[in-house]
């Protein structure tokens, strides 16, 4: 008879994969197939979806719903685990992470952790931001911008008070990036739509101001690009005003770097970034808040810790500029950083980053775009629709390109839907005051 004991099983090696933000479930797809024996993955994320960041203004402007511009994390993936928690802790000399779960606290083993968080809204980078403006960072912002937007115009038509209904009609957009450009055109394309269902709201009284401190719109793009964004906006009745520095902000208005005072209501902030607030304690070199990083994703002096996106700092040997915090972008690092982590385990030499931009794009409006692909410049509608095609094929899944494509072709020949949406509870609603009794 044989009594010897049969081998043990050697522990699975883990990769966790901290964000689930482009970087990390293009980093988590792109190492499931390849990933050699013995090894797992994890993909930690404090949210179950994937956020389409550049598809936000979709959302205030009401061509999309706002479930599509998500995508599920669980069914993009295949092997991978998938855990909804916060990452807390990192002990790098022994190889584990704390996190926190809707179970408890989890204590988790290590051998690579990606960090992969993205970086966080900055409300305090200008005075009254965080108390009166509203950010669109998470498709939550969206939502709760659109549904302003909708109580400003209903508030408008309850008030008899000219200077008050100037205020509430006046929407002021911060920041003349991607995303202040393309929700400025959105908001007007909104207002202008949404106001046919209110009668005793004249067009002149809404109004919309894109506030920039720079010289001019889109300084990622070439200037004429940038030229032709203000020009578009411009065109749809959006007043850009280059070089406005908003100093601080009020309930009631924007106080101007110059003395001036712009009066608005609405106040929608694209601008300001701030680090997740465990970059601070994992004790490593940053960049404006961002991780620094070695050319190939590596944290520099951390075997084994490795970041990309939006949270590092990651040096563009095409550029010789650190990466720019963009999905494009992001989705190269994720590419790159999965073939050198594989080589890491191969123990073969990694290499660095190197990436020459495709081009970059952005809407102005309805039917209106502007972009810059591979050198060619496009204004107008040949961008406009590059810029759809370009996000619909990013999509992960056949059904959410179907809902997206759907949604799209019905916005082509229908307004914007006005659906004032209130996530509120049974719980929540207020008792109806009792009905007087009948004589």
């Amino acid at each position: 008879m044989n009594t010897s004991t049969p081998p043990s099983t050697p522990p699975l090696k883990t990769i966790v994969i901290a964000g689930g933000g482009f970087a990390g479930t293009t980093l988590a797809r792109a190492l499931e197939a390849p990933l050699p024996p013995g090894w797992q993955l994890v993909l930690l994320s404090e949210e179950s979806y994937t956020t389409f960041n550049p598809m936000l203004a979709e959302v205030v402007g009401a061509a999309v719903f706002p479930e599509h511009v998500i995508a599920p994390i669980r069914e993009m993936l295949a092997v991978t685990r998938f855990i909804m928690g916060r990452l807390e802790r990192v002990d790098h000399e022994a190889r584990t992470l704390s996190c926190s779960t809707l179970a408890g606290p989890l204590e988790m083993r290590f051998d690579h952790l990606v960090l992969a968080f993205g970086q966080r809204a900055n409300l305090d980078i200008i005075p009254g931001l965080a108390d009166h403006a509203l950010p669109l960072k998470l498709v939550g912002d969206a939502m709760h911008i659109r549904n302003r937007l909708l109580q400003r115009l209903a508030h408008i038509e309850l008030s008899a008070d000219k200077a008050q209904r100037r205020t509430l009609g006046h929407f002021v957009v911060i920041g003349g990036g991607f995303s202040g450009v393309e929700v400025a055109g959105a908001v007007i394309d909104f207002i202008r739509s949404a106001h046919r269902c209110y009668p005793r709201v004249k067009a002149r009284e809404l109004r919309v101001t894109l506030l920039h401190d720079g010289e001019r719109l889109l300084p990622e793009l070439p200037a004429a690009l940038g030229a032709a964004a203000a020009k578009s906006l411009a065109e749809r009745g959006v007043d850009v005003r280059l070089g406005a520095r908003a100093a601080r902000v009020h309930a009631d208005g924007v106080d101007l770097a110059d003395g001036t005072r712009v009066a608005s209501a609405t106040v929608v902030c694209t601008i300001g970034a701030r680090a997740n607030p465990l970059v601070e304690r994992l004790g490593v070199q940053t960049l404006r808040g961002r991780i620094v990083t070695d050319p190939d994703g590596q944290v520099s002096g951390r075997p084994g810790l490795w970041a990309l996106g939006d949270c590092a700092a990651t040096l563009n040997l095409a550029s010789g500029q650190p990466s720019p915090p963009t999905a494009q972008f992001a989705v190269a690092q994720a590419r790159q950083l999965a073939r050198n982590l594989l080589r890491h385990i191969a123990g073969e030499s990694t290499r660095p980053f190197h990436h020459v931009s495709r081009g970059m794009m952005a809407t102005t409006g309805h039917h209106r775009g502007v972009a810059q692909v591979f050198g060619i410049k496009l204004a107008g509608l040949p961008a406009w629709l590059l810029w759809r095609a370009y996000y619909l094929m990013r999509m992960p899944t056949l059904g959410r390109k179907v809902r997206i494509w759907v949604e799209w072709t019905w916005s082509l020949f229908f307004p914007a839907d006005v659906t004032h949406l209130r996530f509120t509870r049974t719980t929540d609603v207020e008792t109806p005051p009792a009905r007087p009794t009948q004589p």
